[in-house]
């Protein structure tokens, strides 16, 4: 631990004929992608066995296809938050047999201790053995590596929605925040496709990098925000909701945009103004996605120039909500949003 740290031993060996020997599918969350990322095609070959996921759905009698499959041996367990519904099962890779307790807890703590959650170990040996318990009677277990878990996950604890547009109330902030029917109209606008980058400049809560990563885990995404103290909200938001491959730059755009991955769609939520527009036009790729959110005067004039220079679409979005009116109840009105949609 960590693994990687064995790679410079093992190539040190080349050119001689060399065998590995790991554990179940090497590309399954196996040792498979990490040794063939340092050698051309031609210099190995790999074998490999049945999975932990295979052998464990073989003893539940789960279909792999219907179950999530998560490797969290060198993975945080806030991971799961996406997965935890009731009725979903799980087959988790655990580090150690500490990370048992640490998951049964975790499952605790989110009000799902309801869960019934299977300890595997050994998978496939002679000492194989199978302990079956709710994860709330688990906290204080003790378990030898090698061990998975299978979890049905149920209990009272909250679904996080598929759909993007999540209630507010998933995203800890201090009022600087996409709402949330603004934000499933951004999130359309965006329009995330798998393996590609997202820009999402003036992060504020994180909202929208964190729901465009929860449409597809291929999917990667860097936000930038000037407050320091919005950025560790942000960097606390991801990592709660299984986020925690979001990249959280503290700075202000444009400098803060030198040296960071290419993007494929930008967001910019709050603060454009003519030099960071003008430097995303003349700096973006061609075919780079860019939507801009405005609510004051001047940045709406500043939208509807730029989508008479560059083309693409323009919505304005004027919402209320229902709420008390004295006695009754009338419509409260939002500021209206502005929205300038364009491929560059």
């Amino acid at each position: 631990m960590p693994f990687a740290d064995g790679l410079p031993r093992l190539l040190s060996l080349k050119p001689r004929r060399t065998v590995a020997l790991a554990s179940g599918d090497p590309f399954w969350f196996g040792a498979g992608t990490t040794i063939a990322r340092h050698l051309s095609p031609g210099e190995w070959r790999a074998l490999p066995g049945p999975s932990t996921f295979s052998l464990a759905a073989a003893r539940m009698g789960w279909p792999l296809e219907t179950t999530a499959c998560l490797g969290l041996h060198a993975a945080p367990l806030t991971r799961l938050r996406p997965q935890l519904s009731p009725g979903a099962r799980l087959i988790v890779l655990l580090r150690d047999g500490a990370a048992v307790a640490e998951l049964s807890r975790y499952l605790t703590d989110t009000s799902f201790g309801a869960s019934a959650v299977t300890v595997l170990e050994a998978l496939g040996g002679p000492r194989e053995s199978l302990t079956r318990a709710k994860a709330s009677d688990l906290v204080a277990s003790t378990f030898t590596h090698p061990v998975c878990a299978a979890v049905e996950v149920a209990g009272q604890g909250r679904a996080l929605p598929l759909a993007s547009g999540r209630p507010d109330a998933w995203f800890d902030h201090d009022g600087q925040i996409t709402k949330r029917p603004v934000r499933a109209l951004t999130l359309s606008a965006l329009a995330p496709r798998p393996h590609e980058h997202l820009w999402d400049i003036g992060g504020g809560s994180g909202s929208i990098g964190i729901e465009w990563l929860l449409a597809h885990p291929t999917l990667s995404a860097t936000t930038i925000e000037p407050n320091p103290d919005r950025a560790a909200r942000i960097r606390a938001n991801a990592d709660r909701l299984g986020m925690d491959r979001l990249e959280v730059i503290t700075g202000a755009a444009p400098d803060a945009l030198d040296g960071l991955q290419a993007p494929d769609a930008v967001f910019v939520g709050g603060g454009l103004g003519t030099e960071l527009l003008d430097w995303l036009v003349q700096s973006l790729a061609r075919g780079t996605r860019l939507v801009a959110n405005g609510v004051t005067l001047e940045t709406e004039a500043l939208l509807i120039a730029a989508q008479a220079a560059q083309g693409g679409d323009l919505l304005r979005c004027e919402l209320s909500q229902a709420g008390a009116l004295g006695p009754r109840r009338g419509w409260k009105a939002s500021y209206p949003i502005v929205q300038w949609s364009v491929t560059l």
